[in-house]
């Protein structure tokens, strides 16, 4: 254990683990600001769902896995495997010279972000008795609060071209700034983070691991871009139904054949004995219904931001401050009163509750609200947010013994990110829906047919108009307008203008409905996770390492 190492190296361990989830926290949201500038680059804009896909596909199949080896390994030399993978895949994303090389490094980024998720957390249970750790959760959660900020702004700073050091960055530089913060975390955790000692002799579950593996694979491809990704199979006439049954299917066969392999395998890598644990399989359902709520409120208040308030990528990262800033307070104070009394459950049951209530209070905005009216409800969202979600790795945590830390932990991080995975996919679907039905048929759509009939607009159509690409056409209404307008008279370019305004009114109202419903599913999903956790039976936070379960 490292319990017994001085706090002055406790904290020097913990920063460089902060440090390394940072990375990966800050990976997640400052891609996406680059994702435009990499496609334009390649000229291939049918990859797009490939370089996110990648990385969360490898990623949400390493967590489980490296949860269990660090338990058979050891902590650290599992972070540094983690770090060292994830800096090197990020040098070589960002030397890429074709698309099919970034999808490549993307997914091995995934693999290495994937084992720094399962152990960061973790390595607390090895540093802190259950009693001080919830001021580190909270710290952690602080950490993701700020990545989610940081990322867009960074993401488009540099995306858009900056001097540093006589050098000229790109979206390349996206992919860059990994590296130093890589190599300083690698090199503070060989320095300070001592060796553990695990048993060792037991072979890893390969058979668990391979079963385990097709079933996440199948999963995350049959909700996450699935169009893009078997693009070849539908246009060649194969239903898009089809093949989202065919990987559902296979999905639910390869889960069927990992619990058989688990209830039988030495080392299992989900123990099914986890479940018998009450607090264990009511917070895995929690977490899986709080991964995809917590997507509703971070990711489409960004569109909301975007596409009714006119805001920037960067701007709109700026917007979600006020949520940030409460995130931050309330996990930071949440963890240090938790660590003081022992007790969770309040704080649990008081964030879901804000968190849902504020989520419903999200479907008032319109596109007429003043920003304060979005930042008030945002504040509250975030302090709930905090407030539930560091406790969460907490009570499960104080239900273990040091030596499933590891897997129950990474369990977790499993449950959240699935959670996410599907909700995006969940909440996408009513997006999508909700504005094609508000739009009716967008190709007998005035400004739309005009749009055809002009050549310089032609080459911003798709043959099939989608929700996604009318969103785009009023996100760049400006440089349409200015482009469409050098080919018209006055006359003509005023109807055109009046047509563009019809559209944009129209389909920022259809947005706008479309999100009310988002939002309402958000607040839903995080009752549910409420009603759940009401269930949970606290278990004071043992103050001693040495303490078992029930103690």
């Amino acid at each position: 254990m490292l319990h017994h190492i001085t706090v002055r190296q406790k904290i020097i361990v913990m920063l460089a683990v902060m440090s390394g989830l940072f990375l990966v926290a800050l990976d997640q949201t400052i891609i996406t600001t680059a994702l435009g500038a990499i496609t334009r680059e390649f000229d291939s804009y049918s990859s797009l769902g490939f370089i996110v896909t990648a990385y969360l596909l490898t990623s949400t199949v390493t967590v489980p896995i490296a949860g269990k080896l660090s338990d058979m390994y050891g902590r650290r030399l599992m972070l540094i495997l983690g770090v060292v993978v994830f800096t090197i895949a990020s040098l070589f994303g960002g030397t890429a010279s074709n698309v099919e090389l970034l999808i490549w490094w993307r997914a091995v980024q995934g693999i290495g972000g994937g084992i720094i998720m399962a152990n960061a957390f973790t390595i607390i249970g090895d540093l802190f008795a259950p009693r001080e750790r919830g001021k580190w959760q909270g710290m952690i959660g602080a950490v993701f609060g700020m990545s989610s900020v940081i990322g867009p702004l960074l993401g488009g700073w540099l995306t858009d071209g900056q001097q540093l050091l006589g050098i000229s960055t790109d979206w390349r530089w996206t992919f860059f700034i990994n590296v130093p913060i890589g190599i300083v975390a690698t090199a503070v955790i060989a320095r300070y983070c001592p060796s553990i000692r695990h048993d060792s002799k037991q072979r890893p579950d390969y058979a668990g691991a391979a079963a385990l593996t097709v079933a996440l694979a199948s999963l995350v491809l049959a909700v996450d871009n699935t169009e893009m990704i078997f693009a070849s199979l539908i246009d060649s006439g194969v239903a898009l139904g089809l093949i989202k049954g065919m990987l559902i299917a296979i999905a639910l066969l390869a889960t069927a054949l990992f619990i058989k392999i688990e209830a039988r395998a030495k080392a299992p890598i989900i123990p099914l004995r986890f479940f018998k644990v009450r607090t264990f399989s009511l917070v895995m359902m929690a977490v899986l219904l709080f991964g995809a709520a917590f997507l509703g409120a971070i990711l489409y208040l960004t569109q909301f931001n975007q596409q009714v308030f006119g805001a920037t990528a960067s701007t709109a990262g700026l917007m979600l401050l006020p949520m940030v800033g409460g995130m931050m307070v309330s996990s930071i104070t949440t963890g240090q009163i938790v660590s003081r009394t022992g007790r969770y459950k309040y704080f649990l049951l008081a964030g879901f509750a804000i968190a849902a209530v504020s989520m419903l209070m999200l479907v008032t905005l319109t596109p007429t609200s003043p920003y304060w009216h979005e930042a008030i409800i945002m504040t509250f969202a975030g302090l709930g947010l905090g407030m539930g979600m560091p406790i969460l790795n907490l009570a499960v945590q104080n239900e273990f013994e040091q030596k499933d830390l590891g897997a129950a932990t990474a369990s977790v991080q499993l449950f959240r990110g699935l959670g996410s995975t599907i909700g995006t996919a969940l909440m996408s679907g009513v997006l999508t829906a909700g504005i094609m039905s508000s739009m009716g048929n967008p190709n007998k759509i005035p400004y739309i047919e005009s749009l055809k009939q002009s050549p310089q607009s032609v080459q911003l159509l798709e043959t099939d108009v989608s929700a996604d690409m009318m969103l785009r056409l009023n996100a760049q209404k400006n440089e349409i307008a200015a482009s469409a307008a050098s080919g018209m008279n006055e006359q003509t370019s005023q109807q055109f203008a009046a047509m563009q305004q019809d559209f944009s009114n129209k389909l920022t109202t259809a947005f706008t409905e479309a999100l009310h419903h988002i939002f309402m599913i958000s607040s839903l999903l995080m009752i549910g996770a409420f009603a759940v956790v009401t269930f949970v039976r606290e278990r004071k936070l043992r103050g001693s390492i040495h303490m078992t379960p029930g103690e």
